[in-house]
């Protein structure tokens, strides 16, 4: 019943239509049907009009809710020889002829995917846009002709028709005209155009007849113009069937997109990163290096100052030298490194096993460059010092290590305990050449505060050159180090210059006697705290695993992730009463300004943005990354629960971090290193590099757009990054990009072959057990050239290992790596220190990444240096002795 009373009225209409049209005013089909009468043709049917009635009640009947409009009659007369309208019912509604009353055979419903006539002039459009001239659509005959009158003329109670498919096509005539404006077409070979042309002529006809079959004027189809997906693939395809894209990377593509992430038509010409650079890479990976080391020194400029935090300088009364006795609570157990042997690739194996004393170092290679020495336990945290860019200074790295190599901790409970901080020189580190002298341990601090877990440099404005002249009891400041310890505590350290201590160092030596190395207990100048003035002095959050100083100066935040998934933000030049209180002894106590609970369990690694302090990140132990705005605390921005996290990587240009995993709760082929999007772009997870063990420690350098892991199994992996401003999904052959520094392995020292090596491994996890039956081989890659790098041995080897790598834990992994880090400073910007179970650190030089950005800026940047501090590069002049201004 329901169907019946809605079809009646509808009958109802079409029989006044029908009815109104044998009158003066016909249709344009009835026009159409009586000039051909009058030129004596006769319809095929003698009378439809049973037949058209009986299509017109099933179409009502099946489509109920289709609305009719009236359609205003054309007073003009058009010609009759001329080409019939393009307008077809898509219904198949009858039309009488009004001599006769015959009535013509309706048209069959049209069919679905059939395009309408505003998407077949897009595809038109989007073809004429080929053409090196094409003709714009004109605006006036659009709207102000007298078609376009007609079409645009509104019936009693409907809405215009066709208004939104023309206002869409203004708007492509718009785009059409920025495109063609900038387009220009590639001239193509005689012989690959011939065949070309005649698929887009066959295209093109094809398309013309789609056209003029499916051109429909019917009202159900007259809607918001919104083009299908098969319109838009369609104009894909004729687009690269005239343009084909050559294989060119997203980074390429990227550097050709316009205003609002559209990419213009001069993207499809020839790509610009083709061939080899001269170190053997792909250009198309080398091309975001360059442009991450301009990126990178420009964006220093803004962010980083020359002198920060002046009331914090080192003075001698605060360093107290220790005596042997005094220090050997302090020292780490072994005295003697294990024993290891160097392989280099292209240098012949002379078989040397090396066994190095504590505080120690081998000579540096001539040729690699590489450094090597023993700190006496296993590695947990270490950290470059920076510099200024152009000093040329001697660099400086800061290890803690365990006291004995079987030493484990709890991290559940807060502990004290001694711990020795120690800072060793590598001398003079340049890109392109190491120092000529050993490795040395500048000094090294005594501290009570148990174990270290992380430990974080001010990024700038904190040193000032050696020489600098200081009133006693002042001493030339070097830098300021953040330490965590496992007593909840995080303490500040005004650091000075070696020599500026050696030449004011005082102790109090009860027996007489010095320690040959300079072991020092020190005032720091702040401690930072978790909790408020009315608390405890017990921290309330447990353990400090991480920290982060904010990168922008006056690099006066930092922050810190607790075990209870706290993380605590202090204010460094605070004079609040409420969160600063001096101590007896010259010292601050610092309390957050801010805290907030960003995990269910301990906080594993926290990265501040370089771009915008206003962001950081966090990875904790309940396998979540999570992403902060700090202007708004109460959710984070985005929350990615997938593996278990070790470490974090933030690299200065990119809306993401880079992710070191724990093996534990990987997928089988997933465990890795990963790229992460915050969640601004939206793009899916970037797998950097496959491993087959925990990654421990994951590091980027901001200069050479590079992230370098090390990992359980002892292998130490670099892998060049994408412009991950892009989508990266679209990256080839990511296994390219990455690349071994070099390979630690436990072999027996018993003459077992390669393929027995691990069974005559002792089962134990006793280091004194494992020592006297193994040693260590260091398999090392000359890095400073990378040309016919994938059919060379470590890649060939590290894709086998990255495929059948086993890994053995019922013994101690000696050859595992803990910490990896990139010199964040200019002049050593390609230097990268790693160390682990062993205690033994390696520096590297990864010489072949050097790109020609960086060494235009090292000239200029040492020019700089030189104005500013005097004509000597790390020395100023009498002029300029006094401490920095402050900014």
């Amino acid at each position: 019943m329901a169907s019946n009373a809605a079809r009646g009225p509808r009958c109802r209409e079409r029989n006044r239509r029908g009815r109104s049209g044998r009158g003066s005013v016909t249709t344009g089909r009835g026009r159409e049907r009586e000039s051909r009468e009058l030129r004596g043709e006769t319809s095929p049917l003698g009378d439809g009009g049973v037949l058209g009635r009986s299509e017109e009640g099933v179409e009502a009947t099946n489509s109920p809710k289709k609305t009719i409009r009236n359609q205003k009659p054309q007073i003009s007369p058009r010609d009759p020889n001329g080409p019939a309208p393009a307008e077809t019912e898509a219904h198949g509604e009858p039309s009488r002829n009004s001599e006769n009353g015959s009535v013509p055979p309706p048209k069959a419903p049209g069919k679905r995917g059939r395009k309408s006539k505003t998407e077949m002039l897009l595809l038109k459009l989007s073809q004429d846009l080929e053409c090196p001239t094409p003709e714009p659509i004109c605006v006036q005959k659009m709207l102000g002709s007298s078609e376009a009158s007609e079409g645009m003329d509104t019936p009693p109670g409907g809405r215009p028709k066709r208004r939104a498919a023309k206002v869409a096509l203004l708007y492509l005539q718009e785009l059409a005209e920025e495109l063609t404006s900038v387009y220009q077409p590639p001239a193509p070979t005689e012989s690959a155009q011939a065949p070309e042309l005649e698929c887009t002529q066959k295209k093109r006809q094809s398309r013309k007849r789609k056209e003029e079959e499916t051109d429909s004027d019917d009202p159900a189809q007259d809607a918001d113009f919104v083009p299908s997906k098969e319109v838009l693939l369609q104009a894909e395809e004729e687009e690269g069937s005239d343009a084909p894209l050559s294989e060119v990377s997203e980074p390429e593509l990227e550097g050709l997109r316009g205003h609002g992430g559209k990419t213009s038509s001069a993207g499809r010409s020839k790509p610009q990163c083709r061939g080899l650079a001269p170190n053997g890479f792909h250009n198309s990976i080398m091309a975001p290096v360059e442009k991450c080391s301009s990126l990178t020194c420009s964006l220093r400029d803004q962010k980083y100052s020359q002198w920060e935090f002046p009331d914090w300088i080192p003075l001698v009364h605060k360093w107290t030298c220790l005596s042997e006795s005094e220090a050997a609570p302090y020292l780490p157990a072994e005295e003697k490194s294990p024993l290891f042997s160097i392989q280099r690739e292209g240098i012949e194996d002379d078989g040397v096993l090396y066994r190095v004393n504590r505080f120690s170092s081998l000579q540096p290679h001539e040729e690699r460059l590489d450094v090597s020495f023993f700190v006496g336990g296993p590695v947990w945290a270490m950290e470059w010092c920076p510099s200024p860019e152009g000093s040329a200074a001697s660099q400086y790295v800061a290890v803690y290590c365990h006291g004995s190599m079987e030493e484990t901790h709890s991290v559940a409970g807060l502990h004290g305990g001694p711990a020795l901080l120690q800072l060793w020189g590598l001398g003079t580190l340049q890109q392109e050449q190491g120092s000529a002298d050993k490795a040395g341990l500048a000094y090294a601090i005594a501290a009570d505060h148990g174990c270290v877990w992380d430990m974080k440099f001010c990024p700038s404005g904190a040193w000032e050159p050696p020489t600098t002249a200081r009133k006693h009891p002042q001493m030339s400041r070097l830098g300021l180090l953040a330490v965590a310890f496992s007593d909840g505590k995080v303490v500040l350290y005004a650091l000075p210059h070696p020599g500026a201590l050696q030449r004011s160092k005082r102790t109090q030596v009860k027996d007489g006697s010095f320690h040959k190395h300079v072991i020092c207990k020190v005032q720091c100048v702040a401690t930072l705290q978790v909790g408020s003035i009315q608390a405890g002095n017990a921290s309330e959050c447990g353990q400090c695993f991480s920290l982060s100083w904010m990168p922008s100066k006056p690099h006066h935040h930092l922050a810190a992730g607790f075990y209870d998934g706290t993380v605590a933000i202090w204010n460094l030049l605070t004079k609040s009463l409420l969160q600063c209180v001096h101590q007896p002894d010259g010292s601050l106590k610092l309390y957050p300004f801010r805290c907030f609970l960003a995990h269910d369990h301990a906080v594993r690694s926290i990265e501040w943005c370089k771009a915008d302090s206003n962001f950081l990140v966090t990875a904790g132990s309940d396998r979540k990354i999570k992403f902060w705005d700090l202007r708004r605390l109460y959710e984070p921005i985005n929350s990615i629960k997938r593996f278990l996290s070790t470490e974090v990587a933030w690299l200065l240009p990119y809306n993401g971090v880079t992710v070191a995993q724990d093996n534990c709760y990987a997928s089988y082929g997933l465990c890795g290193i990963h790229y992460i999007d915050a969640g601004y772009l939206g793009f899916k997870a970037y797998f950097v590099a496959p491993r087959k063990g925990t990654v421990w420690s994951i590091s980027g350098s901001d200069w050479l757009n590079t992230v370098a892991a090390g990992d359980i199994t002892g292998e130490l992996l670099a892998a060049v990054l994408p412009d991950l401003a892009v989508n990266p999904l679209n990256v080839k052959r990511s296994s390219d990009r990455r690349f071994p520094v070099y390979k630690a392995d436990l072999l027996p020292c018993s003459p077992a072959g390669p393929e027995d090596g691990e069974q005559a491994l002792p089962k134990t996890r006793l280091y004194s057990e494992m020592v006297t039956k193994s040693y260590i081989r260091f398999r090392d890659t000359d890095l400073r050239s990378f040309k016919n790098f994938p059919s060379r041995e470590p890649m060939r080897r590290m894709h086998t290992q990255e495929v059948k790598a086993e890994l053995s834990l019922d013994r101690l992994q000696l050859e595992s790596l803990h910490k990896v880090r990139f010199s964040p400073n200019l002049d050593s910007h390609g230097w990268l220190v790693s160390a682990g179970q062993a205690g033994i650190v390696r520096a590297h030089c990864l010489a072949g990444l050097a790109s020609g950005a960086s060494r235009q800026l090292l000239p200029e940047r040492r020019a700089r240096f030189s104005s500013l501090f005097g004509d000597k590069p790390g020395s100023p002049s009498p002029a300029e002795s006094s401490p920095l201004p402050t900014e």
